[in-house]
C-alpha cells in the first residue's frame, strides 16, 4: 500500500509540473534555453519539484509481523519496513521529480533556379533567382506553445566558379523586373568560360521566439539554410557577319 501511494503522488507532481516552468509569459528565459546552433534553434525548458520525507498513515498489520508499537514506545525494527520509521508511522521517501523537454526548429531551404533554365551564355549575364520567405513554426514545450520564426536577411550565392557573391535579396525573374533577357540584375553572375557549373545558395535567417503571450525574443546570430545545387549549362555565342538574312537566304550561316 505505500508503494501504491508513493507513485499516486509521483504521478500527480508529473501532470503539474508544466504549470511552473518559466518559459510561458515571463519576461526572460527562467528555466529555458535557447540556443543557436547555426542551422537549427533549440528550446529546452526544465521543471524541478522538491521532494519530502513525510509520515504516512500507521502501518498494517501483515501476516508474520508484529502490530505497530502503541505511541511511546519504541518500533521493533521489523515493523518499520524499508522506508524507515518515526514513531509508530512508516516514512514515505518522495524524490525530486525533474522533467525535461527539447525542440528544435529549422527553416526551410530555400528554392534556387535561373534564366535560361539550367543555360547561361559565357560572356553574359546569367540570371540567378532565390525564393525564401518568412517563416513562423509552431513547436510545444513542456505542453507550452512556442513558436518560432525565421526571417531571411542575407543571401549568400556559390557560382561553381570559384566566386560567391552576398545579397540582401534574393533576385527576381527579368520578367518580373521588366528587362529583357540577358540583362544584368542584382543577383546575376557572368561566367567567362563554357562549362558546367553547380550552383547554391545559403539564406542566413534571423530567428525570434514566442513563448504564446504575442512577445518575440531574438535569437542571437543567425540560422543557415542552403539550396540543393542548380547546375547551369554554360555555352559559348559566336557570331558572323552575313550579307543575308536567314528569310533571304535559308541556307545561309547559321540559318
Amino acid at each position: 500500500m505505500r508503494l501504491i501511494a508513493v507513485a499516486a503522488v509521483v504521478g500527480s507532481l508529473l501532470a503539474a509540473a508544466p504549470a511552473s516552468s518559466g518559459c510561458q509569459g515571463s519576461s526572460t528565459w527562467t528555466q529555458c534555453d535557447v540556443s543557436n546552433s547555426g542551422t537549427t534553434v533549440d528550446i529546452s525548458a526544465g521543471s524541478s519539484n522538491p521532494g519530502s520525507n513525510a509520515p504516512s498513515t500507521p502501518s498494517q498489520d501483515s501476516p508474520g509481523r508484529q502490530s505497530p508499537q502503541q505511541p511511546g514506545t519504541t518500533p521493533a525494527p521489523e515493523d518499520c519496513g524499508p522506508l524507515g520509521c518515526r514513531g509508530n508511522y512508516s516514512v514515505v521517501v518522495i524524490p525530486d521529480v525533474t522533467l525535461a523537454d527539447l525542440a528544435s526548429f529549422r527553416p526551410a531551404a530555400p528554392r534556387l533556379t535561373g534564366q535560361p533554365t539550367g543555360f547561361g551564355i559565357a560572356g553574359m549575364p546569367a540570371n540567378l533567382v532565390a525564393a525564401a520567405s518568412v517563416q513562423s513554426i509552431p513547436g510545444t514545450v513542456l505542453d507550452w506553445d512556442v513558436t518560432v520564426r525565421f526571417t531571411p536577411v542575407a543571401f549568400e550565392f556559390t557560382h561553381g566558379d570559384g566566386t560567391t557573391a552576398v545579397h540582401t535579396t534574393g533576385g527576381a525573374t527579368w520578367e518580373q523586373l521588366g528587362q529583357p533577357q540577358f540583362s544584368p540584375t542584382t543577383t546575376s553572375h557572368v561566367y567567362r568560360e563554357r562549362g558546367t557549373y553547380t550552383v547554391a545558395v545559403a539564406v542566413s535567417y534571423a530567428a525570434a521566439v514566442d513563448f504564446g503571450n504575442g512577445t518575440w525574443r531574438p535569437v542571437p546570430g543567425y540560422v543557415t539554410a542552403t539550396s540543393g545545387g542548380y547546375e547551369v549549362q554554360v555555352l559559348e555565342a559566336r557570331t558572323a557577319l552575313v550579307d543575308k538574312t536567314c528569310i533571304e537566304d535559308p541556307n545561309g550561316p547559321g540559318c
